[in-house]
């Protein structure tokens, strides 16, 4: 007996779903000239089966999505006892802000590969919380996958010399580091190294590709119009080698940070900084000696305390501190587990506030992503904090090399606004400050840097490329008329019309007279006095406070209390980060990322499979940014240093 389609439609609750015709002797479905509507319930049947799919597949991925948003939301938080020790490992470049927005990252920790980044201000928040939880006792670091530059390791380590202050020590667990590590390490107070691992301090070296001869033999023409014999930025494109004057100045201003790390690891260590320099000078000499032991060296030299691996660093702190539930390890929390528990535990803070404006990356026109200063961007966010009766002070933290002339001076403005309507600004520089980045933070009340900062740049240039000389070798040939000389003069197939060359050269030479005269009236001092100092030229920190560029040296943390003190706030205020905020997707996303359920589930569904960005050379990506960011420019006036350590 057949039974009727409507019969199975009806055990499944969808009625409409009459994919099966009526019976016949055969059991088949006719399509006959007799039944006319058979085929349109047909198609109907198949488009119905198609539909009850589609809601099965997303009611079960909606199914997925509660599970895990219940899971991320009764996600365990650690139940920390006392004598626990907080374990700081974080893998990735320090930053002062992502540079990807949340759902990307989100997705990322969904692949199982998350963004390698980690926002300093984090660090900084469980180091100071963890200074006041009388349930922590000590840090141990593992410093070996952390990547930053000078003056952020230098913040780190300021916060891990107020930890000790409290009395709580810091110990090191490392396979091996480098010279940025170990600057950081040197703050602890007992330093583990693996016995094959190695401390490798070499010093500061700036070394750049340079691009003439190729453009030469592409026929590619870039004229370079800049102010400032110091200003060495888009040297490599008119040049086969770095000029006497860069050279001068680089190594200036990098033997100084490099002085200062020397002396300040030799402080904390107790050791001598004319021997520490020594050794590297003749690593040649040492290295044989020892048999190629690198971590001999190290500890025989007292850049380390001890030779441990990881087995025998863990049983060593287990007898300093004490065992975990296990037995087989030392009672721990990891720092991410720590930093979640002390944002579900804060409260709502109704103190006034200090806003602080992050300005990381290159200084472009218009609205930016994080990872760029986009000046329309900026100047929302500094309008925002202008604007809100509970921010009292402004901290601007620049970290930026700078880049665009005319975006720079749209930031200014608005810190002058800020200052106008009676709230004090103050800057902190981070690792770069220079140029535009220098040209932001002139107006702020005071200025602060650490002595490693890199900043000065005071200059600006102007860079065109024409490229008649690459067309004509593959046949091409530009002609026309205009109806003035400068009617399409700034066509890039012509040659680079003198006329225009002499107007630009004055509109750079203005904008460098704007420049010195700005900062001038900023820091006090007559336009003499800072064209001295300026003319392109890079400083480190403790020399640009030398120069009355910077007003004092310290780190986010002094700035911050220099800012409440400026607007009369006491001990009694909070810290309020400006920025857009997570939309109530984001947070979702973000909170449920970060499940192990959540990487689990996008492992089996092949997100991991998903293709990665795929970053090429460092320095030519700054390269490529510097000339992309000329689009849009007016007249292409840049102030922008190239001006990093490797």
């Amino acid at each position: 007996m057949c039974r009727s389609a409507h019969a199975w439609s009806q055990s499944f609750r969808y009625p409409e779903l009459k994919i099966f015709g009526p019976c016949t002797r055969t059991g088949a479905f006719s399509m006959s000239q007799n039944n006319p509507g058979l085929f349109v319930r047909f198609v109907r049947g198949i488009w119905n089966t198609l539909n009850f799919t589609r809601h099965l597949v997303f009611n079960a991925i909606f199914l997925i999505v509660l599970i895990l948003l219940v899971s991320a939301f009764f996600r365990a938080t650690p139940i920390l006892d006392t004598e626990t020790a907080l374990v700081l490992d974080p893998k990735g470049v320090i930053v002062e802000q992502y540079s990807t927005d949340a759902s990307g990252r989100a997705l990322a920790n969904l692949t199982g590969d998350p963004v390698k980044e980690i926002q300093l201000r984090d660090l900084l928040r469980v180091i100071d919380s963890a200074a006041a939880d009388a349930r922590i006792d000590r840090i141990v670091l593992v410093p070996d996958q952390m990547m930053a530059g000078i003056s952020t390791m230098r913040e780190i380590g300021q916060a891990f010399d107020r930890f000790r202050e409290t009395g709580k020590d810091i110990v090191v667990v490392s396979e091996g580091m480098g010279q940025g590590q170990y600057y950081l390490s040197a703050h602890a107070d007992e330093i583990l190294l693996d016995p094959d691992g190695a401390v490798l301090l070499e010093g500061f070296a700036s070394y750049r590709s340079y691009y003439r001869d190729a453009l030469d033999k592409l026929g590619v023409n870039v004229h370079l119009i800049k102010v400032g014999e110091y200003k060495s930025a888009a040297e490599p494109y008119i040049l086969n080698h770095a000029s006497d004057a860069s050279k001068e100045a680089s190594l200036f201003w990098m033997g100084g940070i490099w002085n200062e790390v020397v002396d300040e690891i030799a402080s904390m260590r107790e050791l001598d900084a004319e021997a520490i320099s020594d050794d590297i000078a003749h690593l040649d000499i040492l290295v044989p000696k020892y048999r190629g032991d690198l971590a001999k060296l190290a500890l025989d030299t007292g850049l380390v305390d001890k030779l441990a691996t990881r087995s025998q660093a863990r049983e060593l702190l287990i007898a300093m501190g004490k065992p975990d539930e296990e037995g087989d390890s030392f009672r721990q929390v990891h720092w991410s587990q720590y930093l979640a528990l002390q944002i579900g535990e804060a409260l709502p803070d109704a103190r006034p506030q200090v806003g602080v404006v992050v300005a990381q990356g290159e200084i472009v026109q218009g609205e930016q992503a994080q990872g760029m200063v986009g000046a329309k961007t900026a100047v929302r966010l500094l309008r925002e904090a202008r604007e809100d009766d509970e921010i009292k002070a402004v901290v601007l933290r620049v970290d930026s090399p700078g880049g665009d002339a005319y975006a720079s001076e749209i930031i200014r403005r608005e810190v002058q606004l800020i200052r106008d309507a009676g709230k004090p600004v103050v800057v902190s520089m981070g690792d770069v400050a220079a140029s535009g980045g220098y040209w932001i933070s002139m107006d702020a009340d005071e200025i602060w840097a650490q002595p490693t900062t890199i900043t000065g740049s005071i200059g600006i240039y102007g860079l065109f490329v024409t490229i008649p000389e690459a067309l004509a070798k593959i046949g091409i040939t530009t002609d026309g008329i205009g109806t003035t000389p400068l009617a399409g003069a700034f066509d890039i197939r012509m040659p680079l019309n003198p006329q225009v060359e002499t107007i630009i050269t004055s509109v750079i030479q203005k904008g460098y007279r704007d420049f010195i005269s700005k900062v001038a009236a900023a820091r006090g001092k007559s336009e003499e006095q800072i064209n001295e100092v300026a003319r392109g030229r890079v400083w480190s920190g403790s020399q640009a406070k030398e120069r009355g560029l910077v007003d004092k040296l310290g780190g986010l943390h002094e700035a911050i209390a220099a800012a409440a003190a400026q607007a009369e706030l006491g001990q009694d205020f909070g810290t309020r980060y400006i920025e857009p905020q997570l939309s109530a997707w984001e947070r979702i996303a973000l909170s449920m990322s970060d499940s192990e359920a959540a990487v689990s589930i996008g492992r089996w569904a092949g997100l991991a499979s998903l293709p990665s960005m795929v970053l090429g050379n460092a320095e030519l990506e700054r390269n490529i940014a510097l000339l992309r960011n000329l689009g849009g420019n007016r007249y292409g006036v840049v102030a922008h240093c190239f001006c990093t350590l490797d």
